[in-house]
C-alpha cells in the first residue's frame, strides 16, 4: 500500500513538471522558422481575404515544436500604434501579408511572434526589412519654373537647373534628364545634372517670341515591378521669358501717310497725324516727332502726338502737292537721343471736280491703242507695248479714280486699280486659254477710269487692239493614231503603199510639217518628206512568205521641233506566186486492204486559198480500182473492190501492183499544180508476217504515249523481275555457303537462214524527172516493209529453204504480197544474182509510166 502511494506521489511531481517550446532557427534565407532576417519586396500582392486567396499572399511559415511533442499553436502581434501587416495561421504558422507595403513610407516593420503549447507562451520579437522596388515616378521640386533672360544671351549659356528626385534606391531611384521635341526648340538640358542651356548656334528675339516653353522630362534608370521591367518619368515645363532690349529702332506704322486740305479748311485744322512705335516693345523709348523739309512753313507737327497742322489758308498754298519728310527720333531713359527714322508724308490740296479723267499716249491724249503680243504669253505677263497713262487735273478726293477692262471676259487685268490725280496703266495677261491665235488672231477690249468718291462719277474710256502673234505652241497632229496598209507581196519597187496626214494648226514655218519613218525593217520602206506618201524602196522585195507583215514608226516634225508619232503596219497580200510541191515525184506506198494511203503536198504561200491543195487521179495502170480524198490526200479501195482475188483478177500478172499519176493543185488564181507518180503495193494484213511486238506497234501507232508507258512499265517489270531473282540467289548461295560447280554452255547450231522474198522496187532520180526505172533486190538481211518497221529480233523459226528454180521468163517470180513503203534512189543497189529487169510485163508497165511521167513533166514546164 506504501509502494503505490508513493509511485502516485512520484507520478505528480512529474507531471507538475512542462518544458517551453520554442521555434526552429532556420537562418536566413528561410522560408520557415523563426522570422530571422527574414525580408519581403514592397509589390508583393496582399491577401484578398476571401475564400481563395491571391497566389503569393503567403509569405512565411512559423515553424516551432515542444519538447514534450505537445501541439503547438502561433501568434504574431503588433505595436498597436502601427498597422497589422501580417496575420498568422495560430495551428500551422503559415503568415499572410494583408496590408500593402511600401518601402518609401515604412522600410522595417516590428512585430512580436510567439509560440504556445497551451501552458508555456513563448514570444520573440521579430524585424522583417521591407525591400526596394522600382515603384516610384521621379518627382520635380519646387515646381512650377520660370525664368527670365535677356534676348542679347549669347548661345550656349546655363540659364536655369530643374531638380527632380527618385524615392527609389539603386537604378530606379537614379535620374536621367531630356527635352520633348528636341529638334524644335532652342535649348537643351544636361543628361544628369538638369541645367538647361541656349543651344548652340541659336539666338532669342523678344520682337519675334517673348516667351518659349521648354518641357523637360526627368526618368528613372527602370527596375523590376510585379515580375516585369519599369521604367518612370516625370515631365514639368520651364516657361523662359525674354527681356527686351534696346536693339531695334522706331518703326513708322500705317504708311504711307497721305493727307488732304480742302477749299474750306482753315489754319490750325489737323490734316493726319503719324504713328511711330519703339521697336523694342519690351522696353520702349520715348519718342519725339520732327518736320525736316518739304513744308514751306505751310505745316507744323506736333512733337509727342504726331499730328501735322495746316498754318495757312488754302487761298495761300503754292502747290497742290506738299511732300514732307517726317523724322521720329527715341529718347533713352538718361535723355540722350537714340535710334532715329524718317518716313515720308503727302499732303495734296483739294479742289472742285471739274475735270473728267483722261488717257494719254506718248504724244498726248489718246482713245485707240494698238500692239502685238505673242500668243500664250506667261502668266502675269506685261503688255510692254501699250504705254498709257491716265490723268485727273483735279485735286485731291476729286482726282481718285477706279481702273478697269471691258471685254474678253478676263483674258487681261488692270494694274492699279485705284489711283490718284495720274497713273501709269499696267495690262497683265490673266486668262492664257483666251491668249490663243488659233481662237482669236485680234483681241478688243477697252480701258475704263471712273472717279471714285464724288457725286459726278466722270469718267472715260479708251480701245485697246492687241495683235496676236503666232507661235509655236502646238505640235502636229496625225489623223490617225495607226494606218494600215495591204500591199501585194508581188508590188514592185517604189510602189505606194499608204499616205500618212498630220496636222499642224500653227501657221507660216511652225505649221509646215515633215515626215520621217523609223523601226524595225523599215529600211525597205521610205517616205516623202512633205507629203507623207510612204512606198517601198525601188530595190525592195516583198516576200509574204518570209515577212508578211512590217510596224514601223512614221514622225511628222515641224520646224520647231515638236512632233507626233503614229504606226504604220504594212500587211502583204500573198499572191500564188509557189506550186505545190510532193516530197518526191516518184513515190512508193504499200496498201493493206481496207486501209487507204496518203499522199501530201505542200504549198509555200502565205494564205489561203493560195496554200489550199487539191489532190486527184489524173491515171491509174492497169485500171481505175481507187477514189482519192481531194482534201485530204487519202487513197482507198473502190468500195467495189473487197478482196485480193478481184485485184489480181484485174492485174495482167496477178501481183497486185498500180502506178498512179496524182495531181496536186492548188486554189490561188491562176491555179499552179504539180504531178507525182505513185506506185502501190496492196496486201492484205493476214499475210503480213507479224510479230507480237509488230501487232502492238500497229495497234497503238496513233496512240504513240499510251505505246511508249506499256513499253515503259514492261520495262520497269522486268528490271524489278531481275532484281528479286538476283537478289534470292544472292542469299541462297550466301546461306548455302557452297562452291557451285562450273556449269559447261553449250552452243546452239544455228539453223540454215530462210529463203529472203526477193521484191522488185521502183526507183527514181530525183535531181532528173522522169529518169531510168529500176529494179532492185534488197539485202535478204534488211526488212522489207518500211510502214512496219524493223522487225524485232528473235524471230520464230523459218521452214527450211526451197529448192533453187531456174527462172523461166513465162512465169512470175514467187513473191510476198507486201512491198516496201520507203524511196529509193537510181542507184542500183540490188543483188547481182537478180537482172535489172523483171518480167515482160512489169517491163512493159515500166517503160509506159516513164513516157507519161515524161509528157507531164513537159507540160508543167510549159505552165510554170
Amino acid at each position: 500500500m506504501r509502494a503505490a502511494l508513493a509511485l502516485a506521489l512520484l507520478r505528480l511531481c512529474l507531471a507538475k513538471v512542462n518544458f517551453a517550446p520554442y521555434f526552429f532557427d532556420n537562418g536566413a534565407g528561410s522560408s520557415d522558422g523563426n522570422m530571422a532576417l527574414f525580408n519581403l519586396p514592397e509589390d508583393t500582392p496582399v491577401d484578398s481575404r476571401l475564400p481563395c486567396h491571391l497566389p503569393g499572399s503567403h509569405v512565411y511559415t512559423l515553424n516551432g515544436t515542444d519538447p514534450e511533442g505537445e501541439p503547438v499553436s502561433y501568434h504574431i502581434s503588433f505595436d498597436p500604434s502601427t498597422r497589422s501587416v501580417f496575420s498568422v495561421d495560430p495551428n500551422f504558422g503559415n503568415i499572410t501579408l494583408i496590408e500593402e507595403l511600401d518601402r518609401e513610407m515604412e522600410d522595417e516593420i516590428e512585430a512580436i511572434i510567439s509560440i504556445s503549447d497551451g501552458l508555456n507562451l513563448v514570444a520573440e520579437k521579430v524585424v522583417i526589412l521591407v525591400t526596394d522596388i522600382n515603384d516610384e515616378a521621379p518627382r520635380f521640386l519646387q515646381e512650377p519654373y520660370t525664368v527670365q533672360i535677356p534676348e542679347d544671351t549669347p548661345a550656349g549659356s546655363s540659364i536655369f537647373e530643374v531638380h527632380a528626385v527618385d524615392k527609389d534606391t539603386g537604378s530606379g531611384g537614379s535620374v536621367t534628364y531630356f527635352l520633348q521635341n528636341m529638334p524644335a526648340t532652342r535649348f537643351t538640358v544636361d543628361y544628369h545634372s538638369g541645367v538647361l542651356h541656349l543651344r548652340a548656334g541659336t539666338t532669342l528675339d523678344y520682337e519675334k517670341a517673348r516667351a518659349h516653353f521648354v518641357t523637360v522630362v526627368a526618368q528613372d534608370g527602370g527596375g523590376q515591378l510585379r515580375g516585369a521591367a519599369a521604367v518612370f518619368s516625370a515631365t514639368t515645363t520651364v516657361t523662359v521669358s525674354v527681356e527686351d532690349v534696346q536693339d531695334v529702332g522706331p518703326v513708322f506704322m500705317g504708311t504711307p501717310f497721305h493727307g488732304y486740305v480742302y477749299e474750306d479748311t482753315v489754319p490750325g485744322s489737323e490734316v493726319l497725324t503719324v504713328v511711330a512705335m519703339d521697336g523694342d516693345r519690351g522696353k520702349p523709348n520715348r519718342l519725339l516727332y520732327s518736320l525736316m523739309n518739304g513744308s514751306d512753313d505751310a505745316f507744323d507737327i506736333n512733337a509727342t502726338s504726331g499730328a501735322i497742322v495746316v498754318t495757312q489758308s488754302p487761298a495761300q498754298l503754292r502747290r497742290e502737292v506738299y511732300e514732307l519728310r517726317v523724322q521720329v527720333t527715341e529718347v533713352s531713359a538718361a535723355g540722350s537721343p537714340a535710334a532715329q527714322a524718317t518716313v515720308p508724308v503727302t499732303i495734296r490740296i483739294m479742289d472742285i471736280n471739274n475735270h473728267p479723267p483722261m488717257f494719254y499716249g506718248e504724244r498726248g491724249p489718246q482713245t485707240r491703242f494698238e500692239l502685238s503680243l505673242s500668243e500664250h504669253p506667261p502668266p502675269g505677263e506685261i503688255l510692254r507695248g501699250l504705254k498709257v497713262t491716265v490723268k485727273d487735273s483735279d485735286q485731291g478726293a476729286n482726282a481718285k479714280f477706279a481702273l478697269r477692262l471691258v471685254g474678253l471676259g478676263g483674258a487681261f487685268r488692270v494694274v492699279p486699280q485705284t489711283a490718284l490725280k495720274e497713273a501709269q496703266v499696267t495690262v497683265l495677261a490673266e486668262n492664257l486659254a483666251a491668249i490663243d491665235f488659233e481662237k482669236f488672231r485680234v483681241l478688243t477690249f477697252q480701258l475704263l477710269a471712273t472717279e471714285v468718291d464724288t457725286a459726278e462719277k466722270f469718267s472715260a474710256t479708251a480701245d485697246v487692239v492687241v495683235q496676236l502673234l503666232d507661235t509655236n505652241d502646238n505640235a502636229p497632229r496625225f489623223t490617225s493614231p495607226h494606218y494600215v496598209a495591204r500591199v501585194p507581196e508581188d508590188a514592185p519597187g517604189g510602189s505606194t503603199v499608204v499616205a500618212v496626214r498630220a496636222v499642224d494648226v500653227d501657221t507660216g514655218p511652225w505649221g509646215e510639217v515633215t515626215y520621217s519613218i523609223y523601226g524595225p525593217r523599215a529600211d525597205l520602206f521610205q517616205v516623202h518628206f512633205s507629203t507623207g506618201v510612204i512606198c517601198t524602196q525601188p530595190w525592195s522585195s516583198l516576200d509574204a512568205e518570209a515577212i508578211a507583215r512590217y510596224s514601223f514608226r512614221v514622225r511628222a516634225e515641224d520646224a520647231g521641233g515638236r512632233h507626233d508619232l503614229a504606226k504604220v503596219t504594212v500587211l502583204l497580200l500573198d499572191v500564188n506566186d509557189h506550186p505545190p510541191q510532193f516530197g518526191q515525184s516518184i513515190q512508193e506506198k504499200t496498201m493493206v486492204l481496207g486501209t487507204p494511203v496518203k499522199i501530201e503536198a505542200t504549198d509555200l504561200d502565205a494564205e489561203a486559198p493560195n496554200n489550199l491543195v487539191d489532190y486527184s487521179i489524173t491515171s491509174a495502170e492497169p485500171a481505175s480500182v481507187f477514189d482519192i480524198d481531194a482534201r485530204t490526200g487519202e487513197i482507198r479501195l473502190k468500195s467495189s473492190i473487197r478482196s485480193l482475188d478481184a485485184l489480181r483478177s484485174i492485174t495482167h500478172n496477178g501481183d497486185c501492183t498500180w502506178a498512179l499519176e496524182v495531181q496536186a493543185k492548188d486554189r490561188g488564181s491562176p491555179s499552179f499544180s504539180t504531178m507525182a507518180v505513185l506506185r502501190i503495193d496492196i496486201t492484205d494484213a493476214e499475210t503480213l508476217p507479224r510479230s507480237p511486238m509488230d501487232t502492238f506497234l500497229t495497234q497503238t501507232r496513233d496512240e504513240p504515249v499510251k505505246a511508249v508507258g506499256v513499253l515503259a512499265g514492261a520495262m520497269a517489270i522486268t528490271v524489278a523481275i531481275t532484281a528479286l531473282v538476283s537478289t534470292a540467289t544472292f542469299w541462297h548461295n550466301k546461306k548455302s555457303n557452297k562452291v557451285l560447280p562450273v556449269r559447261r554452255v553449250f552452243r546452239r547450231q544455228p539453223r540454215p537462214a530462210p529463203r529472203a522474198a526477193h521484191i522488185k522496187w521502183l526507183k527514181c532520180n530525183r535531181t532528173k524527172a522522169a529518169a531510168k526505172f529500176v529494179l532492185k533486190e534488197d539485202p535478204p538481211s534488211e526488212n522489207c516493209n518500211g510502214s512496219l518497221g524493223t522487225l524485232p529480233s528473235p524471230r520464230a523459226p523459218m521452214p527450211p529453204p526451197l529448192p533453187g528454180v531456174a527462172p523461166n521468163p513465162g512465169a512470175a517470180p514467187p513473191t510476198v504480197p507486201t512491198v516496201s513503203g520507203s524511196l529509193t534512189s537510181l542507184q542500183h543497189q540490188g543483188s547481182p544474182k537478180r537482172s535489172a529487169l523483171g518480167s515482160p510485163i512489169q517491163s512493159a508497165l515500166v517503160s509506159e509510166l516513164r513516157q507519161q511521167f515524161e509528157k507531164k513533166s513537159r507540160a508543167d514546164k510549159v505552165h510554170f
